[in-house]
């Protein structure tokens, strides 16, 4: 069974930075994307970044240049490096691993940042 768990989270004023991890455990086939998505209180989850057959890198236009999706195969492990916050980017972060037959969820790790 697949399983993510999402950590890096925290508290940061506005310009700060953070980097979150996913690690992902078990094992399904024909997975070949891996995304970040967050959800702010009282808004829908959105799509941050994803990263297609661990090489295309595509991005929301609201991170874009600040953000970065990247992993380490060897770990299994996603990252999403995040620079220059601003508190519109508070929100639960979730990272997604995307399979043909089924999507899989971690729990979330919290950002705030404080202007």
């Amino acid at each position: 069974q697949v399983k993510l768990v999402e950590s890096g989270g925290g508290s940061v004023q506005a310009g700060g930075s953070l980097r979150l991890s996913c690690a992902v455990s078990g094992y399904s086939s024909d997975c070949y994307v891996m995304s970040w998505h967050r959800q702010a209180p009282g808004k829908e989850r959105e799509f941050i970044a994803v990263l297609s057959s661990g090489v295309i890198a595509t991005y929301a236009d609201s991170v874009k240049g600040r953000f970065t999706i990247s992993q380490d195969n060897a770990k299994n492990i996603l990252y999403l490096q995040m620079l220059s916050l601003k508190p519109e980017d508070t929100a639960m972060y979730y990272c997604k691993k995307t399979c043909r037959i089924n999507n899989y969820w971690g729990q979330g790790t919290q950002v705030t940042v404080s202007s």
